[in-house]
């Protein structure tokens, strides 16, 4: 009577993912608590469950560095600050049961260890999403909440938007260190000020050589052709002469 059920052989903390020889992957994963019954389960050997454990996933990181050309913000504002950071984080989160079939559709999983690998992938990738937004200036104002805080819930929903089938998720900022965003603002823009009055003089400049080049140029043709009327016609050079000494 108990052929069939597809839970069987399933533990508490277990999901089960059914295969079989006739009909393939079935469609559903095998939670606890649910029961369910699949008739070609009585064939002999005609399916095989994979047991897996969505275990919660820990992760930790460290990083450094330097705000977008902050070195050279505060070399030009003449400041001791290098609008460097640093930030020791963790995150945790655990991968939605609902994934589970889609990521053995595609190949992606077929067993335990390929759910640890990937799961370890995706805490990387998480790590990867998170320190390029810290250096997108149009962030700062969630990276100074989350750094001086230690969390930030919106912060965590854009991260998660970009990962919808994890659940659980939350960052949490051990130790940081973090600059002046106020001063890197300002030093940032008294140099872009700065490359822009550069920028207008340098072409006001190049303009002027290149009429002093274009008259030059005029200047030689002029003088070409002169030579070439007084080549040809040496009885000129008498009558300029002689309206030279007219004058």
């Amino acid at each position: 009577m108990f052929f069939g059920w597809a839970q069987l052989g399933i533990p508490p903390d277990g999901y089960g993912v059914i295969h079989s020889k006739t009909h393939g992957l079935y469609p559903r994963l095998v939670q606890p608590g649910e029961f369910q019954w699949i008739w070609y389960k009585l064939i002999p050997t005609n399916t095989e469950t994979t047991v897996l454990h969505l275990n919660p996933v820990n992760h930790t990181f460290s990083a450094e560095n330097t705000l977008p050309s902050g070195k050279i913000y505060s070399t030009f504002a003449g400041l001791k600050d290098d609008f460097s950071w640093k930030i020791n984080a963790a995150i945790s989160f655990s991968i939605s049961p609902d994934a589970i079939i889609p990521l053995f559709n595609a190949n992606t999983i077929s067993s335990q260890e390929d759910l640890t690998n990937y799961e370890k992938e995706i805490a990387e990738q998480i790590e990867s999403v998170i320190l390029r937004r810290i250096e997108q200036e149009e962030n700062f104002g969630q990276i100074e909440t989350l750094l001086k805080d230690g969390e930030n819930p919106d912060f965590e929903k854009q991260i998660l938007s970009q990962f919808p089938f994890l659940h659980n998720f939350s960052l949490k900022v051990k130790s940081a260190t973090f600059p002046d965003f106020a001063l890197y603002r300002q030093a940032k823009g008294l140099f872009e000020n700065y490359m822009v009055v550069q920028k207008e003089y340098a072409s006001g400049d190049i303009r002027e050589k290149a009429k002093d080049r274009i008259d030059s140029m005029f200047r030689f043709d002029e003088l070409e052709l002169y030579g070439s009327l007084l080549t040809k016609y040496p009885v000129l050079l008498e009558y300029l002469a002689l309206e030279n000494r007219r004058r």
